[in-house]
This record gives structure tokens, C-alpha cells and sequence, in this order.
């Protein structure tokens, strides 16, 4: 077991007791040997006493102190860090559904393969996390405000339609905005939930095209870092994408620098995924550190239990050896 720490240490002072108990019977041993010893014809008692009976007599205790050292260590109320479901936290989806989600570099689109990678994703979140979802293209739709039930998320997700142009800030301000609304709504005495963005696009802002202007991508991270929601980016796609627009071939390439430059200022992480199935390694490492928390939990039941068992040990060794408890 990975031990953490104690609850309540202070039950360690007990041992005390239990080293009284074993220096209490080591000197009963010692008084009873020298009574013997004083009254008794050693010659005979040789012969008659069992040659085992030396050191088998004195399992019973040993078993009865080491189930008091175990229980002990179990009311010292040991911890140890186990991954446990989030009860409460807030997770805005933010997709990009530009015309450039349309490229078929990643079968069968970048875009089908967003939306079954994102389904997944929600429907693997654990029930306790509130899960919203922005599409972003020129602007801005908040198409799902958080909430538990996974139905209408995927439900919008399968829905998704294209549009011109990539508003990535505005895409996380919208986010942020749906956080601070839910917040206020939910938060209680224990003040908001954590909150993060999931941002998944396949390329550069085009709208507008300064990233530090006032609704830029690098601006809207500084404020998400100001907020204490960091911005988690996925750059979806590979450098030799390309879409037909009016009748050309445009390229259409991620833009990895942004989207990492992003992640660094709203204090998020960065991923990358150049297919189907790394955007769904993607999500699934995403969802384990969203949906789980590590947190020092109670860790006592095995050794109450072991120290049981010893102390039953301790009883039985006891009746078949002395044909009584141990005294």
C-alpha cells in the first residue's frame, strides 16, 4: 500500500501499552522459570516435559502482540492517494467548425473525426463534472451551457455545421463568459467549482488577425490565466491539409504554434494530434485528468482486518496449544 500519511497519529502512543504488555510478559516468563526451577526436581521435569513445548507456548502472545501493533497502526488512521471521480468542476468544449474542418487529410474529415472523438469524450466524462460546448467559426455559439446531462451535449456535437472564418478568441471568451455565469449560479459557500477549456482546432485565427488584439486568442488566454481557468488546446489536423473554397485548393495547415502559445499563457496544456486515433488518445487523457482527482483517502480497513485475523490466530494458537485463551 502507498502510505501517505496519518489521520491520527497520536493513537501511536499506545504502543507504549503494547511494549508494557511485552516487557510484563517476558518478566511473568522469567518469574514463573525461577519458581520452577526452585521447587521442582529438574531431573525429572526434563524428562517428562515435551521438547516443543519450549517455544510453541509462546506463539499465542506473539500473535496476540503483533495483532495489537496492526491495530494500532490501524486507528493511527493511515491515508493513501487514490484517484477518485470529481463531484464538482466545470468543463466548457470548445470546437472549432471553420471551413477548413472540412479537409479530408484525416479520414474521413478533420470535422467527423472531431465530432466522434468529442462524443466519446463526453459520454466518458464522469457524471459529476458539469460539460459545456462552444462551436466557434467568425463567431461564437454557445451551443450547451454546463451541465451533467451527456445526451444534449453529443446530441449537439453530431450537429455541428461549418462556417467561414476562425474567431479562436472568441471562442474562449464565450467559454469564459458560460464559467463565470455557471459560477455565480453554483457556487455556494464553497465558492465556484475549478473550471477548464478544452479548445480543439485544426488552424490560425483569421478573425481578427492580430492574436494579441482586445478579442485575439493570446488575449483572451491572459485573461483565462487571470481566472484561474486554464485553456487545454488540441492542434487537430497536418501541415498538408488543404480544402476547396469558390473552386480553389486552399492549404489549409495547423497552426501548433499558436495553439501551443495559448496553452503556455493560459497556464493549460498543449496537444497535438495528426489523427483519428491520436485525437482520441487525446480526449482519453484529457477526460482521466478532468473527470479524476488524487486525494489521500482512508486506508485503515486492511490492517483492522489483518490485525483481526492475527488476533483470531492468536485465540485458536492459544486452545490448541494450551488448551486455553492466552492470560
Amino acid at each position: 500500500m502507498n502510505l501517505t500519511g496519518f489521520s491520527s497519529p497520536w493513537w501511536f502512543l499506545l504502543l507504549l501499552v503494547v511494549a508494557a504488555v511485552v516487557v510484563g510478559y517476558v518478566v511473568a516468563i522469567r518469574s514463573r522459570r525461577k519458581r520452577t526451577m526452585r521447587f521442582s526436581n529438574l531431573a525429572l521435569l526434563e524428562r517428562v516435559a515435551p521438547s516443543g513445548r519450549r517455544w510453541t507456548r509462546h506463539v499465542p502472545s506473539a500473535l496476540l502482540v503483533v495483532s495489537l501493533l496492526l491495530l494500532t497502526f490501524a486507528l493511527a488512521g493511515p491515508t493513501a492517494e487514490q484517484k477518485v471521480p470529481r463531484n464538482r468542476a466545470t468543463v466548457m468544449l470548445v470546437m472549432d467548425v471553420s471551413l477548413s474542418m472540412e479537409a479530408t487529410d484525416v479520414e474521413p474529415t478533420r470535422l467527423k473525426a472531431a465530432q466522434d472523438a468529442a462524443s466519446q469524450f463526453a459520454e466518458g466524462l464522469t457524471p459529476g463534472v458539469n460539460l459545456g460546448l462552444i462551436s466557434f467559426a467568425g463567431t461564437a455559439t454557445v451551443l450547451v451551457a454546463p451541465t451533467t446531462e451527456r445526451d444534449g451535449v453529443t446530441h449537439a456535437i453530431r450537429n455541428l455545421k461549418l462556417a467561414q472564418s476562425t474567431a479562436t478568441g472568441e471562442g474562449i471568451f464565450a467559454a469564459l463568459q458560460s464559467v463565470e455565469s455557471f459560477s455565480a449560479v453554483v457556487g455556494g459557500a464553497q465558492g465556484p467549482p475549478p473550471a477548464r477549456i478544452v479548445l480543439m482546432t485544426d488552424g490560425k485565427q483569421t478573425v481578427p488577425q492580430d492574436e494579441y488584439a482586445p478579442r485575439g486568442a493570446f488575449t483572451a488566454a491572459t485573461k483565462a490565466k487571470e481566472k484561474d481557468i486554464p485553456v487545454s488546446t488540441i492542434s487537430f489536423g497536418t501541415s498538408h491539409g488543404s480544402v476547396e473554397i469558390e473552386g480553389k485548393d486552399v492549404p489549409v495547415q495547423v497552426d501548433d504554434a499558436s495553439m501551443r502559445e495559448i496553452a503556455r499563457l493560459s497556464g493549460g496544456d498543449f496537444y497535438k494530434a495528426a489523427t483519428a486515433e491520436e485525437l482520441d488518445e487525446v480526449y482519453a487523457s484529457l477526460g482521466e485528468q478532468i473527470g479524476y482527482e488524487t486525494k489521500d483517502t482512508d486506508a485503515s480497513r486492511p490492517w483492522v482486518v489483518l490485525g483481526t485475523l492475527v488476533l483470531f490466530g492468536a485465540a485458536a494458537s492459544s486452545l490448541l496449544i494450551g488448551r486455553r485463551l492466552p492470560d
